[in-house]
């Protein structure tokens, strides 16, 4: 009878790793709900203590880019070679017309993952700035890509206020100085708190991204890989010898080419400053007639006199059937 409560307490007692185990998922899981409920307190009163001219410029900007990030994720096309809105095709435009076109150029053989990156970011930013996480990195963000489209894609629109993105540039850079104001400079905390409130952003930007593929309609899906087959002539209407100007989705001038062998094309702007090159077909010779630059269509485009050092980019093209089509 001695030895009773021995053995009732080892039987009754608890196991002592089961017990610490439970502890530390209890612990952790109510770390978690305060760092939410944390997240959620900080978003309402920045809302809250900000004036309305302040919470108009950031609803716009925040919905805005969450907007343009979600057109991308929901169009098949963007991230699909051969579609008309394949970001690729809209980089080749930008490499012929933009200030910085070089950099264009170098970025069109990573357009998939330039893409992507884009596509995320476009939601990062948005999501930031409506649920105040690193507002001014965030709004940073939205200033430099602003920039980078004007750039890109309206530095030469006439006059300049029917450039967009120039005013979304001033917009997010007067934005940026207001919250900078407000919070007395750039710092950003890196403690659990702060990793966790960016992770957050991060983690609901990717999904937002992948759920946006999920959502693009069937029909969708099939036009612009359709989109991928454009037709430029028919073949028959195309003689061995002779020349078809098109022009891309991006509106960039190309011409097709029809020889013994084969179809081929090339862009029809000058690899030395971007003029629109003629074909002369006295000397089977691409001439530019700004600077005199010549290029040989037979010999894959390559510059035979004048300025230019680079041959012309060349454009995928393939028989279909009855049609030349983009290939």
């Amino acid at each position: 009878m001695a030895e009773q409560p021995a053995v009732n307490r080892q039987v009754l007692g608890s196991n002592p790793s089961q017990g610490a185990s439970t502890g530390h998922f209890s612990a952790s899981g109510f770390t978690i709900c305060l760092m939410i409920q944390s997240f959620l307190q900080t978003t309402t009163h920045s809302w809250r203590t900000q004036s309305w001219a302040l919470r108009l410029m950031r609803l716009w900007l925040g919905v805005t880019w969450i907007y343009a990030g979600w057109d991308k994720a929901t169009d098949f096309g963007f991230l699909t070679r051969g579609s008309a809105s394949f970001i690729g095709t809209q980089l080749s435009g930008y490499s012929t017309q933009s200030p910085i076109g070089f950099a264009f150029n170098k970025l069109i053989e990573h357009a998939v993952p330039v893409g992507i990156f884009v596509m995320v970011s476009e939601l990062a930013i948005g999501l930031a700035t409506l649920l105040w996480v690193a507002p001014t990195l965030a709004a940073f963000g939205g200033f430099s890509m602003s920039l980078g489209l004007w750039l890109a894609s309206s530095f030469h629109a006439t006059p300049y206020f029917l450039a967009s993105d120039s005013a979304y540039a001033v917009l997010w850079l007067s934005y940026l100085l207001l919250i900078r104001n407000k919070r007395k400079g750039f710092s950003m905390s890196f403690e659990r708190r702060g990793v966790l409130r960016v992770g957050i952003v991060a983690a609901l930007a990717t999904a937002f991204a992948g759920v946006g593929k999920v959502f693009t309609p069937s029909a969708v899906q099939e036009s612009a890989a359709a989109a991928g087959k454009t037709k430029i002539i028919k073949l028959a209407s195309l003689k061995v010898g002779a020349t078809k100007n098109f022009v891309l989705s991006n509106g960039a001038p190309a011409i097709l080419f029809r020889s013994k062998s084969g179809v081929f094309a090339y862009s029809a702007i000058c690899t030395h400053q971007g003029c629109t090159v003629n074909y002369s077909a006295a000397s089977q010779k691409l001439k530019c007639p700004c600077h005199g630059a010549i290029f040989d269509p037979y010999a894959s485009g390559n510059p035979v006199s004048g300025p230019a050092n680079n041959p012309l980019g060349k454009i995928k093209v393939a028989v279909e059937g009855a049609w030349v089509v983009l290939a």
